[in-house]
């Protein structure tokens, strides 16, 4: 089956609502208008946007693939199309496990002396969250990373 990747439209915003909510990713500020959509047989299968911050910097976010389509290159295609139309530097989120995918697309990790400050409250948030799962045997640890334009 192809797969076409577009921009949203209003009527794709329950989609985009539940495959967020579904990838467990935050579903805060799910702007449609900010969305590519990726739609196979007239069914949505993945979402993601690139998201303003205050600051002026500008985050991938709510990037998420259902399940059973995962591993078949559909988020690489969103993220390709997504970093096609941002001609500057773009940042992320994600948990350090993720590091490896994201440098593929030319992500690297940034040090908390270089977080932008709409990131800043959430180095903090990301090193609390460090702690609190440190108490519970687990090693949770959220990065933020930066492609350049």
């Amino acid at each position: 089956m192809s797969t076409f990747i577009r921009p949203a439209q209003a009527a794709d915003q329950p989609a985009i609502r539940a495959i967020v909510c579904a990838a467990r990713l935050n579903p805060r500020d799910l702007d449609w208008q900010r969305f590519l959509v990726a739609e196979e047989a007239g069914r949505i299968v993945g979402v993601g946007q690139v998201k303003p911050h205050g600051d002026g910097s500008r985050e991938l976010a709510s990037l998420a693939v259902i399940p059973e389509l995962q591993t078949q290159g559909i988020g690489g295609a969103l993220m390709y199309a997504l970093l096609a139309r941002e001609p500057g530097p773009v940042y992320l989120m994600c948990m350090d496990r993720l590091e490896p995918y994201y440098k593929r697309f030319g992500f690297r990790r940034l040090a908390r002396a270089d977080l932008p400050s709409s990131f800043r409250a959430i180095g903090r948030f990301a090193l609390a969250l460090a702690l609190v799962s440190s108490l519970f045997g687990k090693r949770l640890q959220l990065i933020v990373m930066q492609r350049d334009g």
